[in-house]
């Protein structure tokens, strides 16, 4: 039986939190134990992304397609796996969820509920490196569910880990991920001033590799219901 829009809804907002929670949980909990070694910290918060992907697409993505991205959400409305009205539904619910969740990040240890982020994430290689960084997301998405829907988490995840590290900015590679980690001023913070830039990149990436795959795997449109939409 195909969850309700409600209960997708649900599972949309909390798969987002608690995946941003992660990011900044373990942002925050990698520089204190890291002693001023940023490589060191930002593996640690390489690891614990990657693991709290693998575990959230597979609880929610039977629910509502464990989309957890406005980009990822925007994609799959522009090639008709989900209508228009459910993406409307699903991106305030995503990023409602992942500023709770920095909030529940910084509750965990003991920090201010919001704190303006600081830490400074601009200039043309770091937007270019959403767009990047998206745009493989993306690409990752489409290319692996096309065949192989079961590898979809295993291969975000890899995606995401990988692109920690070859990307200047560090892959946040999500809007709803963006906003939420702007309000945090840790290790995996964003000044607001350079959110807006970041998000046009992120979302101009996962549109480019929507039409990219268009021409790539002509009929995509006609089998995306069952790529992103629960399994």
């Amino acid at each position: 039986m195909t969850p309700t829009l409600p209960r997708r809804i649900v599972a949309e907002f909390l798969g987002t939190g608690l995946l941003v929670a992660a990011v900044v949980g373990s942002g925050i909990m990698g520089e204190r134990l890291a002693g001023g070694n940023i490589a060191i910290a930002l593996l640690a918060n390489t690891i614990a992304t990657g693991a709290a992907l693998v575990a959230l697409i597979l609880t929610f993505g039977p629910i509502s397609g464990a989309h957890f991205n406005p980009a990822v959400t925007l994609a799959d409305a522009i090639e008709r796996g989900v209508s228009w009205t459910v993406a409307a539904c699903y991106v305030p619910a995503q990023c409602v969820g992942g500023i709770c969740g920095a909030i529940a990040a910084h509750l965990m240890f003991g920090l201010p509920t919001i704190s303006v982020s600081h830490h400074a994430r601009s200039g043309p290689a770091q937007v270019f490196s959403e767009f990047v960084a998206t745009f493989g997301l993306l690409c990752v998405i489409w290319g692996c569910s096309r065949q192989r829907s079961q590898i979809v988490p295993l291969a975000v995840a890899a995606y995401i880990s990988s692109a920690y590290w070859f990307t200047s900015s560090t892959s946040f590679a999500n809007p709803a991920v963006t906003i939420a980690r702007s309000l945090s001023d840790t290790f995996a913070g964003i000044r607001p001033a350079d959110v807006p830039l970041f998000l046009a990149a992120q979302l101009a990436g996962a549109i480019a590799a929507t039409l990219l795959f268009r021409w790539l795997v002509p009929g995509l449109d006609a089998r995306v219901e069952r790529i992103l939409r629960p399994l």
